[in-house]
């Protein structure tokens, strides 16, 4: 069970106590995601997130990382479209350090302008990598055209122009409106006492400044078929249709994750079966539900050949009408709903498991989610919902595709099937 504290500057600190282990998880969320940046600064949340491991007035990048050492701790960060979340993992002796250390790094970074620059380059390096990834770049513009003018279509690493442009005093300006106690959520799982926990907050967490707690942006989906073409010096052809799904905390989300396992969740998937075990069309193939506060999106992917890919596209397209026409058939919904159910229980088996599941949920959605709770909504899940889910995921409504790899012999081929599917089911 999950025990909560509010401090008298907003903070929400959260402690789940697991018996049986000897560790502990905690997380330092904050509201700070590419959705609350203008253009003109994209990027910014993921450019504080690598610069306050880069030294304090106390400490120095290599202190940061010799302490952790010293203690056997793993340290680390991540930014997302809705948050950034700094998270450590350590014995449970040596929890006061780890909060400490987390403390001093998200309040007291120095910033240095030597090293801003420094850090750019390797921002500006990690931007250059993603777009040598055909994979990941056919979901990122998918994901464009579908949020196309919302802040959803923003991508988190923000541009090279962008970037390059960022300065120390963007950078600070930033911090104060979103490093603040409205915004910030300490949670923590495993081998410790929740009143232990909330005096450490206390301690080191009293002086965050309050501020006030940021709005996500409204987001909508972009009507319509819009098709994007990427060419890339690729050995593959990456295909990804993505359409609008479920967003977080709904309770069409579930059935929306029961309807994509059973279509390409794993090797009894659909298409898995249909691309690449019955005709060896891929050796990727999936679907993979996405959820933010107030919209979502499924995506399908296949990474084949240029000789095999107007097929493995036709097939994909297949795939999802026949979703929408019959839905799922009552044991193939029974083991797909099994299999997420399975899966997710055991990716819940650690601590920091835990604390990104409560931490997340209260950040994002106000609200706490333990595994009990999730598990009892995916229980929930019948197959009339995944059906409802299927008809309406797939229906004329919004979708875009995007292709990527030498396409100059192919690429209007494949949008001409995707568009000719489009226009098949009435839109």
């Amino acid at each position: 069970m999950t025990e909560q504290c509010i401090l008298s500057n907003g903070v929400r600190v959260l402690a789940e106590r697991m018996e049986g282990l000897r560790s502990v998880a905690i997380g330092i969320w904050f509201n700070a995601g590419s959705i609350y940046e203008p253009e003109r600064t994209a990027g910014v949340s993921h450019f504080v997130e690598h610069m306050l491991f880069k030294g304090t007035r106390k400490r120095s990048a290599s202190d940061i990382a010799a302490e952790m050492d010293a203690i056997g701790a793993n340290l680390n960060a991540f930014t997302s479209k809705e948050c950034t979340c700094f998270h450590a993992t350590v014995l449970e002796e040596h929890l006061e350090h780890a909060i400490e250390l987390l403390a001093d790094i998200t309040q007291n970074s120095v910033i240095d302008p030597d090293e801003l620059e420094r850090e750019k380059q390797v921002i500006l390096e990690e931007i250059a990598m993603t777009e040598d990834s055909a994979e990941d770049l056919v979901f990122e513009r998918a994901g464009e055209q579908l949020f196309f003018k919302t802040p959803l279509e923003r991508e988190i690493l923000g541009s090279a122009v962008s970037v390059g442009a960022l300065t120390r005093d963007d950078l600070l300006a930033y911090m104060q409106t979103h490093y603040t106690g409205e915004n910030l959520v300490i949670a923590a799982a495993g081998s410790l006492s929740p009143d232990t926990l909330f005096a450490l907050a206390k301690r080191y967490f009293a002086d965050v400044p309050r501020g006030t707690r940021q709005k996500a942006p409204a987001v909508t989906v972009r009507h319509g078929l819009r098709c994007t073409a990427v060419e890339k010096d690729a050995e593959q052809i990456h295909l990804c249709l993505s359409v609008p799904g479920a967003a977080l905390g709904t309770d069409a989300f579930e059935s929306l994750a029961v309807l994509s396992n059973a279509l390409g969740g794993g090797m009894s998937s659909r298409l898995f079966r249909s691309i690449r075990e019955e005709r060896g069309l891929a050796y990727s193939v999936y679907s993979q539900p996405i959820a933010y506060r107030g919209a979502g999106s499924l995506s399908l992917y296949a990474g084949c050949t240029e000789r095999q890919a107007e097929e493995a596209l036709r097939l994909m397209l297949r795939e999802a009408d026949g979703m929408r026409q019959n839905g799922l058939k009552a044991d193939e919904f029974s083991r797909s709903k099994q299999q997420l159910i399975g899966n997710y229980l055991l990716s819940m088996e650690s601590a920091a498991a835990h604390m990104s599941a409560i931490g997340k949920s209260a950040l994002l959605l106000d609200r706490i989610y333990e595994l009990q709770t999730t598990l009892n909504r995916m229980n929930c899940v019948t197959i009339e919902a995944v059906k409802d889910q299927a008809a309406d995921r797939f229906s004329p409504n919004a979708a875009a595709f995007c292709a990527a790899g030498r396409l100059k012999g192919i690429g209007g081929a494949l949008e001409t099937i995707v568009q000719n599917w489009w226009n098949a089911r009435g839109s």
